[in-house]
């Protein structure tokens, strides 16, 4: 177990990935101990399970028999499937002990927790400012070079992330996905959401 992390994460000492979940761990590990004997037929990857081969031959298929139920999205592994939920649901069932704050997945919440260990490995040529993970200085070297590579298919707006891109297309379908299991009134981002909540809990919403 890592000790920066507070001794709560499992952490390969092969190829360093970080780990939650003991038993995600444990399969992890296989990886680099075991022959993975099932091989896809269309580009030659192995894998250690037949079901492993069968969720990976989906990208090839195009595939997606796991459908959402309250928007009609469609994955092509349940895992993805139960993802997205949280995503109508707001659920966050992943807490981080050191600081409480809650993540709707456990590969985000892994991200949060090289916060609080202290280590910034990456660094930005042009301004020094250094960064946990390399996604956020991805995103932040947009601020120097004012790239934005995300469009809008629709009015050609473009955004420096994908995630802004995402909230708003929504501003031309109407979608709203994140749902308050309260009172079922609906909000095209999680943010709206989660500031609604606080109109039944009484919770002072941040500013």
């Amino acid at each position: 177990m890592s000790e920066e992390l507070g001794k709560s994460s499992y952490d390969c000492d092969i190829c360093k990935e970080s780990f939650l979940e003991e038993s995600k761990f444990n399969q992890h590990k296989q990886i680099h101990t075991e022959e993975a004997p099932y091989h896809c037929s269309i580009c030659g990857k192995s894998f250690l399970s037949n079901s492993h081969l069968t969720q990976h031959i989906r990208i090839h298929t195009g595939e997606k028999p796991h459908h959402c139920d309250i928007c009609g999205k469609s994955f092509s592994v349940s895992s993805s499937l139960t993802k997205h939920k949280r995503l109508h649901t707001g659920e966050k069932p992943y807490r981080c002990d050191i600081c409480g704050k809650s993540f709707s997945n456990d590969s985000n919440l892994t991200t949060h927790r090289q916060v609080h260990g202290g280590e910034k490995p990456y660094h930005c040529d042009i301004c020094g400012k250094s960064f946990s993970v390399g996604g956020s200085l991805t995103r932040h070297k947009y601020i120097h070079t004012g790239e934005k590579p995300y469009h809008c298919d629709i009015c050609g707006k473009s955004f420096s992330e994908s995630r802004s891109l995402t909230r708003h297309k929504r501003t031309h379908t109407g979608e709203k996905p994140y749902h308050c299991d309260i009172c079922g009134k609906s909000f095209p981002d999680g943010c709206n959401l989660t500031s609604h909540k606080c109109i039944h809990t009484g919770e002072e919403p941040y500013h």
